[in-house]
């Protein structure tokens, strides 16, 4: 299974990204997906998680600022980020685990930049 993360980038404190991770497998199959990130010199953490039942989980840090959904028709998870904060600064992976399957899969991370 391949995740494809893309839509980071550069963007100014109050500003906004979406990023998207697309699976190469069908994502009604999942038990759930989600965005987690990674800061220079820090450990990797959850962001946001998505269930097959489309339930949601956000950190403390971004909620009311970020949503996650999900477009089954084209195997998309999307994390809109709003509000942005330097504090967000960080490469964003995606992950997600299926059923019927004991792997976890990782997408490649993308770059988020939020400047001051």
């Amino acid at each position: 299974v391949q995740l494809q993360a893309c839509g980071g980038g550069l963007v100014q404190a109050g500003g906004s990204l979406r990023l998207s991770c697309t699976a190469s497998r069908d994502i009604l199959r999942i038990n759930s997906m989600g965005w987690y990130r990674q800061a220079p010199g820090k450990q990797r953490e959850l962001v946001a998680t998505i269930t097959s039942g489309f339930s949601t989980n956000y950190a403390d840090s971004v909620k009311g600022r970020f949503t996650i959904s999900r477009d089954n028709a084209k195997n998309t998870v999307y994390l809109q980020m709003n509000s942005l904060k330097p504090e967000d600064t960080a490469v964003y992976y995606c992950k997600a685990d299926f059923r019927f399957d004991s792997n976890i899969y990782w997408g490649q991370g993308t770059l988020v930049t939020v400047s001051s």
